[in-house]
């Protein structure tokens, strides 16, 4: 998971070095995971990579976010604000190129999005030498705007909006979709087996409907393409409830773009450790917004109530449901 702090709303995360999910010591991580004995020197090299490789001087390097094998840091430099964010993750190389080449072609067709920063070689990203390991890294503008309030239902019908766009752009964006996870199998196999070896009978009733709204179903009428797959308040900035920024495209996948749409959803309000379930009210006004620009056929509708709560059901963390997924459903 990546993420990008709006201007408007960095204060969100504290000044210095913290952890954006995991709960332990940063300054641990950051020197088991990246080999920097401090903060400190994280942003020292930063600073050097941006130099040497962009270009680019760096005036402040006011926060770094560690998020599993990945890093972000938030720069003021001479060309404005800047995240730049590196991977340690080698098999995800590949998928990561890929993807910052594919957030550049969306910024070049006019998308919402942050387009990376060219370095001295005409690369989106590099793969470098960091102290402890390779990294993929790349540098892109900071964007204005603040991340969506749930509770701003215009916000909301926005952002539904701006997704049903970000799925037309896709569609027709030509790149090799090689390298993106595909879902290879039908939507009534992959759920059917997820029901039989995965359900963890934490919603027993919402498991009873999943099973008859799957077994009246007809196949799904539509041809999967490249969808975004985490859509949510983290990934989206507003500004005065218009959607300005859409962010974290390292999860692309090819699948059904309905299916995209009923898991932003569930998940729309998500905020890093803040994970509570979407109301109603918020999840209709998302897809109003996003048929206003691209209304369901009748196939997608009826399977748009299936994988909403089959997701719903995916999204329980556990017994100690505290958040109240389960009830939600």
């Amino acid at each position: 998971m990546t993420v990008f702090i709006p201007l408007e709303s960095n204060s969100m995360l504290p000044l210095g070095l913290s952890m954006l999910w995991e709960s332990v010591e940063p300054e641990a991580a950051l020197e088991e995971r990246f080999g920097f004995n401090s903060f400190g020197a994280a942003t020292h090299w930063v600073s050097a990579v941006l130099e040497q490789t962009w270009g680019l001087t760096a005036l402040e390097c006011s926060r770094m976010a560690i998020s599993d094998q990945n890093a972000i840091v938030w720069v003021a430099s001479d060309r404005g604000g800047l995240v730049v964010k590196w991977s340690r993750a080698t098999e995800r190389f590949a998928n990561l190129e890929a993807s910052t080449r594919l957030l550049s072609a969306l910024a070049g067709q006019g998308a919402p999005v942050p387009s990376p920063i060219t370095s001295l070689n005409g690369l989106d990203r590099e793969t470098l030498e960091g102290p402890s390991c390779a990294v993929s890294y790349t540098v892109l503008p900071e964007l204005a705007g603040d991340w969506l309030d749930v509770q701003d239902h215009a916000a909301v019908r926005s952002a539904g909006a701006c997704l049903a766009e970000i799925h037309r752009t896709l569609g027709a964006t030509h790149v090799d979709g090689s390298v993106f996870s595909s879902r290879s199998t039908g939507l009534m196999e992959r759920i059917g087996g997820w029901l039989e070896n995965f359900d963890r009978g934490f919603a027993p009733e919402a498991t009873r409907r999943l099973v008859d709204l799957l077994a009246r179903a007809s196949e799904l009428d539509d041809q999967t393409q490249l969808v975004h797959n985490d859509f949510r308040a983290a990934n989206i900035l507003t500004r005065n409830s218009w959607t300005t920024g859409v962010l974290d495209f390292d999860d692309v996948v090819i699948d059904h773009r309905v299916s995209d749409l009923a898991k932003a959803s569930v998940y729309l309000g998500t905020l890093f450790t803040d994970w509570r379930p979407t109301p109603i009210a918020v999840r209709q006004s998302l897809r109003a917004g996003y048929e206003s620009v691209r209304p369901l056929s009748r196939s997608e509708t009826e399977w748009f109530e299936i994988l909403e709560l089959w997701h719903g059901l995916m999204a329980i963390p556990g017994e100690n449901d505290t958040a109240g997924w389960a009830s939600a459903l």
